[in-house]
Formats: structure tokens, sequence, C-alpha cells
């Protein structure tokens, strides 16, 4: 018997990672929430690099969580406008997720892996 090569349509198995670019897309995925992008930017970088380093896949992960943790937060907080509190709460949400956010890319421009302190895991 002889042994068959795959078809040349298959694409060739992604490339893991240097560290050096596993700790860029990390910070990426923690500042460009802070630039205004929202859940996108984790989500993207997530879905891209999977699989090309053990690193950047959990960094990736846990600023995707917080940013939907923060997502859950501001809902809250606009609902809550209409009874009062939230006018206070709202302002709470974006300090808390600004100060985490730059306290995760100096972490990741450190290459030490980042747990947020209040974070709902949703995605594993």
């Amino acid at each position: 018997m002889t042994s068959q090569q795959p078809p040349a349509s298959y694409p060739a198995p992604a490339q893991p990672l240097r560290p050096d670019e596993e700790r860029t897309w990390a910070i990426v995925s923690h500042v460009g929430p802070l630039l205004g992008f929202g859940f996108i930017v984790p989500l993207v970088v997530w879905l891209v690099f999977k699989g090309r380093g053990p690193y950047l896949e959990d960094q990736a992960k846990e600023s995707l969580n917080f940013q939907l943790t923060l997502l859950i937060a501001y809902v809250v907080s606009s609902v809550l406008f209409f009874v009062g509190i939230g006018f206070l709460l709202f302002p709470i949400v974006w300090v808390v997720g600004l100060v985490f956010g730059i306290l995760a890319a100096v972490a990741d421009s450190r290459y030490e892996w980042y747990r947020y302190p209040v974070n709902i895991r949703m995605v594993s």
C-alpha cells in the first residue's frame, strides 16, 4: 500500500507563536476594549490565534470574559437608571473596567498570567 497525501486544499497547521508575539497579542486583547472596541478585540484575538499558544489563548479568554462581565454590569446599571441608582453605578463600572484593563496590560507586558478579580468565566 502507498501512503496517501492529503489534498492540497487542506490548509497547513498554524505555527505556534513566539513568546514575544504571544505577549504582544495578549496586551492587544486587554488594551483594545479600553480604546472603545468592547468585547470584539479579545473575541477576534481568541478566535484567530486559538491553539497557537497557551498564554495568548488564556489571556484572550480572560479578557473576553471580563468584557462580557462588564457588558452585563453596564446593562444592569442602565436598567437601574430608572430606579435612580444607575447614575452612580455606571461610572463605577467604567472605572473598574479601566483600572483592571490597565493592570492586565501591565501584567502581560511582564509576561505574567493575569486573572481579573471580578470576572464571570463564561468562555472556558
